[in-house]
């Protein structure tokens, strides 16, 4: 991902927030009962399970490799075997180290439901030569949270309130530039999902009418999530994203389930005051297509970001286990998963 002031990019956002006026859902988040609220964000917390769930993929984890591939199979095994329905979107592009294949997970459970809530992260890691790049933070922290967020909330998903709305987890590719980051070396997976699921349509129904819709039109916000595990973290709201409410409600929740003292860090990870440096991301594509982004990643970027160092030693779980337990709960009430 790449840093850039937002201003250079008025045109595209200007359009993408005009679409996303067009495309946008009014949704109220659940409130949930205290009880269920402290079951989400302190007992469904385990520090050991979120462990045991990263440690197979802090491995290498470059395009084309035996070990990419592994990590992939994993993250599809992990939610198939939940529940989900999962699918591979495979496709061959064009690089600067010649033609590559890569592979875009998508997990969705209830694929029937016409909107999605999305949680997406990417799961290839940058070529250092000479180095062995773990990636840690970038991304097999976010990956991991994931899951274990579908983990928590799976079991509870039959009876939630908004049961038009699914749950979709999607593992991007080809993220990381293999040589310099450009709009063509850069984002691969996400840069061809999104314009796949920008041309395909699927048929639905609202009452007695019946209609065609953009695949890409389900996706009721994309929460991207890149970048975590570091200690002290900063995540802001960025313009043009077009999910300030959401994000206003995030970092709410933050201070409630601080008051609730089911927090592990002693302040604030998210901020809701607006920033205007935009980071280029997997959230691009979409966003440029009307769809609500909710993009958590921290500025200034953890110190061992794309260096040999980002392993498991830059990790403190304290600060994952908050952002985990933050993110269960706003993913539940988004859902209206309220366990008792």
């Amino acid at each position: 991902m790449r840093i850039s002031l937002l201003f250079g990019c008025l045109l595209c956002i200007a359009i993408a927030w005009g679409q996303w006026r067009t495309n946008q859902r009014s949704h109220r988040l659940s409130v949930l009962p205290k009880t269920s609220t402290l079951r989400l964000c302190r007992d469904f917390n385990n520090s050991t399970r979120l462990r045991e769930i990263l440690k197979p993929t802090l491995v290498p984890r470059v395009v084309g490799t035996q070990q990419h591939r592994q990590v992939a199979e994993y993250y599809r095994n992990f939610l198939f075997n939940l529940g989900f329905h999962t699918e591979w979107d495979e496709f061959t592009d064009n690089t600067p180290h010649g033609p590559q294949t890569f592979r875009n997970l998508i997990a969705t459970y209830d694929e029937h439901a016409p909107r999605r809530f999305v949680l997406a992260c990417h799961y290839d890691s940058k070529i250092l030569p000479g180095q062995t790049m773990i990636a840690a933070t970038d991304s097999a922290v976010p990956c991991a949270m994931m899951l274990d967020i579908a983990l928590t909330l799976v079991p509870y998903m039959y009876k939630r309130v908004a049961q038009n709305v699914g749950l979709q987890l999607i593992f991007f590719d080809g993220e990381e530039a293999f040589v310099n980051w450009s709009d063509q070396d850069s984002t691969y997976g996400s840069r061809h999902l999104a314009k796949k699921w920008e041309a395909k349509w699927y048929p639905s129904t609202s009452g007695s009418n019946f209609e065609l819709s953009r695949e890409i039109d389900r996706i009721d916000v994309l929460m991207l999530l890149d970048l975590l595990g570091e200690a002290n973290p900063t995540i802001s709201n960025t313009a043009g994203l077009g999910a300030n409410h959401l994000f206003t409600k995030l970092a709410e929740l933050e201070q409630k389930l601080r008051g609730l003292g089911c927090t592990k860090t002693p302040y604030n990870i998210f901020n809701s005051r607006i920033s205007y440096s935009a980071v280029e991301d997997d959230h691009i594509p979409f966003m440029q297509r009307g769809v609500p982004i909710l993009h958590l990643i921290p500025v200034p970027f953890p110190k061992v970001w794309h260096t040999a160092a980002d392993n498991e030693r830059a990790l403190d779980y304290n600060t994952i286990d908050h952002l985990t337990a933050v993110l269960r709960v706003f993913v539940a009430k988004y859902l209206g998963i309220a366990p008792l």
